[in-house]
């Protein structure tokens, strides 16, 4: 797993206008937090900025060195502005080389199916990503998942994959990841059952009737 590293200073104050003043002067307040104790913290903004883009929607581990003192973190939200799409907090969860975590990873379809390639299909994406529970050593940043064997009608499912030893899966193990499916058969008219007349549909009987009526 790659580590980063950020440096960061811990926050002796709060609330909106030190957020407002810090973000003014080229940093973003942020919080890392461990059970229920959370410690508030300000971070350079262009070096956050780049680690998150450097993640790309990966979990890495993160060193958090507050000047001689560090702490290993992910990073588990950040909040940016929904008009011009500035960062404006972030959430770092601590965690210890020996404790297992829960986290969230992303899942990223592989290959191109069979049914697809061969028959004509469609690949279908179900889940999105998946919880897994591990050491921090074990975490993938993602988990990749081949479909290229996949046929018609076939799916792969939360239990069919294996992750390793000591990485366990906390997701619903039916889940769908994906699915190739066949593309909707176009309508075909039914056929005229032998030996008898195919019944005129009722606008037409009712076109007769009315034209018949007129003419008398």
């Amino acid at each position: 797993m790659e580590r980063s590293s950020l440096k960061v200073v811990e926050r002796k104050k709060s609330g909106k206008g030190v957020a407002r003043s810090l973000r003014r002067n080229g940093f973003i307040p942020a919080v890392i937090y461990r059970g229920g104790a959370s410690t508030p913290i300000e971070i350079n903004k262009k070096d956050i900025a780049l680690f998150i883009s450097k993640a790309a929607g990966e979990q890495l581990i993160v060193n958090l060195d507050f000047g001689g003192n560090s702490k290993q973190a992910i990073l588990k939200d950040y909040q940016v502005d929904p008009v011009d799409n500035t960062l404006l907090h972030a959430d770092f969860q601590e965690i210890l080389a020996t404790e297992e975590l829960k986290v969230f990873v992303h899942l990223i379809i592989k290959g191109e199916p069979v049914g697809v390639k061969r028959d004509g299909g469609i690949l279908q994406h179900g889940l999105r990503e998946l919880e897994i529970q591990c050491l921090p050593d074990k975490m993938p940043g993602h988990i990749d998942v081949d479909v290229s064997a996949l046929k018609l009608n076939q799916s792969i499912h939360v239990r069919d994959l294996n992750l390793g030893e000591g990485i366990k899966i906390l997701t619903d193990p039916e889940e769908v990841i994906a699915t190739v499916t066949s593309l909707k058969a176009e309508a075909v008219p039914a056929t005229e059952v032998e030996g008898q007349e195919t019944a005129e549909p009722e606008v037409v009987k009712k076109g007769k009737k009315q034209e018949s009526e007129e003419s008398k």
